[in-house]
């Protein structure tokens, strides 16, 4: 059951306790942005979830389906934009295939037997595990088979460092993986599952991936894995995906096909030796070169470096080359990174280096990351990114760290032990300053990424001391900025636990704060809680309070995209006490606001209106014009929401006009929408349309389509209240289609109802049923109330026209119990007046009028002109049947004024032809 619900996903979570209207949509929370939060937008699709590995994506390196104001690179199988459903993501990303492999002919024909027999056979593809010793080429070869098959699985190759035995980095667990993974194939990250209980949401990642998978014929590398428990979960379930796995030990577990590679023949390390000096072979001294390769284990990577040190050397001969391995070895006393003879090849080829480049390396040795740039490498050493370039271009010719897409680079797990121990040579202290540097620099960097994140108006974080002085890619546009975010996610996350480690708590808290932008959007939240719960310690152990209330009130909003209500609340409330103890107003603002929104997701209307009341008062105290239109925006909703239209419309109207001046765009927008609701409700249908069109062509600017399906949605009821319903079912069919897309379920149950609604309208009875049944059925599983009363609403509705009238009775008893906790009054009219048809149509006559005079009584108090005149309806049919024509000529006369009046043809419609066939 945990995992049935947790494989919902992000969006399942986010949504539990979600109210709605019970006619029209609320602003969905979690990813929609704005309700979510004012101060930040919705997502970035492909946000990647890269915590602790490197999943190297050349080809989506631009973020899709990005937050309101982006454009959003296209992803593979349409320009456009979108992934049509079902779509093979082709993925090109393994690392490039290397001229050094050599000689393991018989491994690879093993290997590529295996798999052509299996599909040859159309057996499922076996788990091929591929081990032996560090230095030996696992990754290598993997990689070059990859290569290899690659015409064989079309649909796309994925290489995944699992970082099973790097030093100083904890292994990848199985949940940050498959997030990752997820993300990498084109699922957008709000759909990836989130939760406290880790089992559960690993179980619900892998059954998520395992389904992405179905069908598809894609190979995923798996490098350097440290057990069989890490990896299993990321097994794909399908028989036509092959997956190669590396590792320094030898997984018993349940793979099928062993694959080890050992090292290399001494002939073939001879050989593999003369083809990387770049020497003639008649030019060396083969005997020497055996003992050279002997020294080194025969292992690829000792010598490789060996082979390079003479290519750099014109004028060495192998037995110059033999008598400074002899020494570097000698130097080395107890050996610090593996077999004896492969360290002297790393220390020979670091004392070729020249003292800068040296320097590099050590400082290498500090990285907190798994691969970095020129930039980072700058920071890092304490020199330009030019002459960081050059460093990284040297080492790379002299194979101490290898090239990887991206102009990115990493060191080998061996090298990497060997410059961490270069590096503590130099004491805690310089390692310190490493980290530090490289702290900054990320804060310099996120400083700039977060220009292009934040909306108009909001603040950004003051740069560190020497932070200005860096120099920080030039992300000049917002796709750039969420590009660089999913590259370095890893690396910053990685520095920040690094730091934590040194107790570099100021630090931690920067780079907590200046991430926290990014992870609102992009996810996964379980991950953004940890880090926060990281900066609340810092802030403690530091004795700073702000710092504290501002890590505190971060929590409690990535607790509230997750649905945990109640820890929320508890971390606003706590963030609130401390901004009040500091006396920061503007903080306390924020908090309070959040603390709204939570409010107002639970039905607590009466708290979250004094929440945001009180947010509003400190927002003008402080002069923030920003935070001033998001507290009166979410005001608006709940005055909505409590069925006080004229309040919504004055709160709402107000953040209008602040949007506009401050020149936010998507909150405009999201005004907008929200306006053409409320009018849409008051019977305003013109005003309605327009809204609703000029919030759905900002959308489209901003090419946002949740929101522009959002807006879809609620053009279509417009028009099936005006009688046009043609145009609103392709709205409504329209809005589905994007929902489908992008795999956002509460949008699609919303769609799913309103086309359920049309076809009651048009007679289609059954199908109704069946579409307003799948409806409630989503709803209940998202644990949305609002939705849940609409739908119950609307079934009982379509039941008592299809003759059920039992079960439409159940289902309208239920609906008016939810709306009447929820305060929903005009939604509980319209099922009043649903449940008076019913009685009326069953012959109880009275009961019906009672429940439309009650009906009319809660329009009239809340200015609900279509509910009013449906009860007006109602009372005159009953009366026409126990009192005849004549006394309910009245009722229905006032009810079709009020349905010409506000253009709802298809009612009027109806009440002429009864008023026609009266006598006289």
């Amino acid at each position: 059951m945990i995992a049935a619900v947790a494989a919902g996903g992000a969006v399942t979570t986010m949504l539990i306790g979600l109210v709605t209207n019970a006619v029209s949509e609320s602003q969905w929370p979690g990813w929609l942005g704005w309700l979510q939060d004012h101060a930040w937008l919705s997502f970035a699709a492909l946000g990647a979830a890269m915590v602790g590995l490197s999943v190297l994506l050349a080809a989506l390196s631009e973020s899709s389906g990005a937050p309101a104001g982006a454009p959003r690179a296209p992803l593979p199988g349409r320009d456009d934009g979108t992934q049509p459903p079902g779509a093979a993501l082709v993925l090109r990303s393994l690392p490039r295939d290397t001229a050094a492999f050599t000689d393991r002919g018989a491994e690879l024909d093993a290997l590529v037997r295996s798999v052509q027999e299996s599909q040859g056979n159309g057996t499922a593809l076996p788990v091929h595990v591929i081990d032996g010793m560090p230095g030996v080429g696992k990754t290598t070869f993997a990689v070059h088979a990859g290569h290899v098959l690659s015409e064989r699985f079309p649909d796309g190759q994925l290489f995944v460092n699992l970082n099973g035995h790097t030093t100083g980095r904890t292994p990848v667990q199985a949940t940050e993986a498959l997030a990752s993974l997820l993300a990498a194939t084109g699922v957008p990250t709000q759909q990836i599952p989130v939760g406290d209980d880790e089992g559960a949401v690993t179980e619900a990642r892998a059954a998520m991936w395992r389904s992405h998978l179905s069908g598809r014929r894609a190979l995923l590398i798996l490098d350097n894995a440290v057990s069989y428990r890490q990896l299993e979960p990321l097994l794909p379930g399908g028989r036509d995906c092959l997956v190669l796995v590396t590792s320094r030990r030898r997984l018993a577990a349940y793979e099928e096909v062993v694959v080890s590679v050992d090292a290399l023949p001494p002939e073939h390390a001879v050989d593999l030796f003369v083809r990387l000096s770049g020497r003639p072979s008649d030019s060396l001294d083969r005997v020497v070169i055996q003992e050279l390769a002997a020294a080194c284990g025969h292992l690829p990577l000792g010598i490789s470096l060996l082979a390079a040190r003479l290519r750099h050397h014109p004028t060495w001969s192998v037995q110059v080359l033999r008598s400074r391995l002899v020494a570097a070895g000698n130097r080395l006393g107890e050996f610090r990174a593996g077999e004896r003879g492969v360290a002297a090849t790393f220390e020979l080829s670091y004392r070729d280096l020249e003292p800068g480049r040296q320097h590099f390396f050590r400082c290498l040795g500090c990285y907190p990351g798994t691969d970095l740039d020129a930039y980072s490498g700058a920071a890092l050493a304490a020199v330009s990114p030019s002459a960081a370039q050059d460093h990284l271009d040297g080492l790379y010719d002299a194979h101490l760290i290898d090239e990887h897409p991206g102009d990115r680079y990493r060191l080998h797990d061996l090298l990497s032990d060997y410059a961490r121990a270069l590096a503590d040579e130099g004491g805690t202290m310089e390692h310190t300053e490493a980290v530090h540097r490289v702290g900054t620099y990320y804060l310099a960097a996120l400083a700039t990424a977060n220009r292009h994140i934040l909306r108009s108006g909001a603040a950004l974080q003051a740069l560190p001391v020497g932070g200005d002085l860096l120099e920080t890619p030039p992300l000049e546009s917002r796709s750039a900025a969420l590009s660089w975010l999913e590259d370095e996610r890893a690396n910053v996350l990685a520095c920040i636990r690094r730091a934590n480690g040194l107790r570099l708590h100021d630090l931690v808290i920067r780079m907590a704060t200046a991430m926290a932008p990014f992870l609102r959007q992009a996810g996964p939240w379980d991950q953004a809680v940890g880090l926060h719960r990281t900066a609340v310690e810092a802030a403690r152990q530091t004795g700073d309070r702000r710092a504290l209330a501002a890590a505190l009130a971060e929590l409690g909003v990535i607790r509230r995209f997750m649905a945990a209500y109640p820890e929320a609340i508890a971390a606003l409330d706590q963030a609130i006490a401390e901004y009040e103890a500091v006396g920061e107003k503007r903080g306390k603002a924020e908090a309070l606001n959040q603390l709204g929104i939570v409010r107002y997701m639970i039905a607590n209307n009466e708290a979250a209106a004094e929440a945001q009341t009180e947010s509003l008062s400190l927002y003008r105290e402080a002069g923030d014009r920003l935070g001033q239109a998001n507290a009166l925006a979410d005001l608006g909703m709940v005055r909505r929401q409590s069925s006080r239209f004229d309040a919504a419309v004055e709160a709402q109207s107000e953040a209008l006009t602040v949007y506009r001046e401050l020149g936010d765009r998507y909150g405009e927008a999201n005004s907008l929408r929200d306006l053409g609701i409320v009018h849409s409700l008051t019977g305003d249908y013109e005003p309605a349309a327009r809204c609703q069109r000029e919030a759905l062509e900002i959308y489209r600017d901003l090419d946002d389509r949740v929101h522009q399906a959002y807006a879809l949605n609620e053009l279509g009821v417009v028009h099936r209240l005006t009688g046009d319903f043609g145009q609103a079912r392709s709205m409504h069919t329209q809005a589905q289609a994007y929902y489908t897309e992008l795999g956002e379920r509460f949008g699609h149950a919303n769609s799913v109802r309103h086309l359920g609604v049309l076809d009651r309208a048009e007679g289609r009875v059954t199908e109704a049923v069946a579409l307003l049944e799948q409806a409630l059925a989503a709803y209940r599983e998202l644990g949305s109330r609002g939705g849940e009363a609409a739908a119950l609403g609307e079934l009982g509705a379509a039941r008592a026209a299809a003759g059920e009238r039992e079960g439409a009775a159940e289902a309208l008893g239920q609906s008016l119990a939810i709306l009447r906790t929820l305060g929903d009054r005009c939604g509980e009219a319209q099922v009043l007046n649903h449940y008076g048809n019913l009685l009326r149509t069953s012959g109880d006559q009275a009961e019906a009028r009672s429940h439309h005079t009650v009906a009319l009584r809660l329009a009239r108090d809340v200015r609900c002109p279509l509910e009013e005149g449906r009860a007006l309806e109602g009372v005159g049919r009953c009366d026409r049947v126990t009192e005849g024509p004549e006394r309910a000529a009245e009722s229905l006369r006032e009810a079709l004024e009020i349905f010409r009046r506000i253009g709802a043809e298809t009612e009027a419609d109806a009440v002429r032809t009864l008023l026609a066939a009266q006598p006289g």
